[in-house]
């Protein structure tokens, strides 16, 4: 069952990704998770608790999340699949829909490269400020589309490559368990004083959900562009994350480009080392050919799905 819905999940996402008319009335399923996070940050996160008891509460906060979430996705897969009978797939197929993010991706990154390509750098500081977390205001054209491409490899991973393998794996319980632990890195995950004990637990269990895609995500990133494995097998570990490296590393080989370098979070520069060879001198073309290696990248994962379903 799990390859149908897959399959029928993508085809949606690709087709319409989550439309704003949706997002407008009933939201995305995401914000429910962080409003979870949220909740138990604020009642359990508090500076006059020790660092263990911190780091204890955050694993609680984690165990909730993934109770409430995977215990409700099991549900309603469960529902749909005793009161529709075969034609329950579908139900969960559309379901899992909203788990992916092959055409939001799509649309931000592009949307950076036609303000590049407009002449507009301050509308592509806005574009690429929704996808990524460093300081924008002070980067030029080059640092905007690095930045862009960055993302473009990592949240293939994190957006595609990594949802789908747990969708394929464990069903809809399974793709709705990684994004709730992929959004409670993203909010809680760091390294700041704050979050350190706190979100030590959801920084390790998404690290720990990703090893497989990541890998996976920078091989099919090599094999769309036709390229890049040197620099892959490289300088993947030379990402701070154990993960994101494999996709920023496969895309950096393919282009023929630098990535990551210095980077600046809340006017603090951080001395990241370069990820690959040649220039770091990107701009609108960079991002036209990285989106087109993303396309393929997708289809790729098509394949292995459909290629799971043929051999079942």
């Amino acid at each position: 069952m799990a390859e149908p819905v897959a399959l029928t999940a993508l085809a949606l996402d690709a087709a319409f990704g989550w439309p704003r008319a949706l997002y407008r009335h009933i939201g995305h399923p995401v914000g429910l998770f962080a409003r979870i996070i949220n909740s138990c940050e604020a009642r359990w996160n508090r500076p006059e608790y020790s660092f263990g008891a911190r780091r204890v509460l955050g694993v609680l906060t984690l165990l909730v999340l993934l109770i409430l979430v995977a215990g409700s996705g099991w549900a309603l897969q469960r529902l749909l699949l005793a009161s529709l009978g075969g034609w329950g797939w579908i139900g969960v197929a559309i379901l899992a829909w909203p788990a992916l993010a092959q055409r939001s991706l799509f649309d931000h990154v592009r949307a950076v490269g036609e303000r590049i390509d407009a002449g507009d750098l301050t509308g592509a500081r806005g574009a690429v400020g929704m996808i990524v977390g460093r300081d924008t205001a002070a980067l030029g054209e080059a640092g905007v589309a690095r930045a862009a491409i960055e993302s473009l490899a990592e949240s293939y991973c994190d957006g595609v490559a990594a949802p789908l393998f747990w969708l394929l794996l464990l069903g809809l319980p399974g793709v709705w368990a990684y994004k709730a632990v992929n959004t409670a890195d993203s909010l809680i995950g760091h390294h700041e004083e704050r979050w350190r004990a706190f979100g030590w637990a959801a920084a390790r269990f998404d690290d720990l959900l990703n090893w497989i895609p990541a890998r996976l995500a920078g091989v099919l990133i090599c094999l769309a562009g036709g390229g890049g494995w040197r620099v892959l097998w490289r300088d993947a570990r030379r990402h701070a994350s154990p993960n994101a490296g494999w996709p920023e590393a496969a895309m950096a080989g393919v282009l023929g480009l630098r990535l990551a370098g210095p980077i600046a979070y809340d006017d603090v520069m951080h001395d990241k080392p370069w990820i690959g060879d040649g220039t770091s001198d990107a701009g609108g073309d960079e991002i036209d050919r990285a989106l087109t290696i993303y396309i393929r990248a997708c289809l790729l994962l098509w394949l292995i799905a459909g290629g799971a379903l043929w051999l079942r």
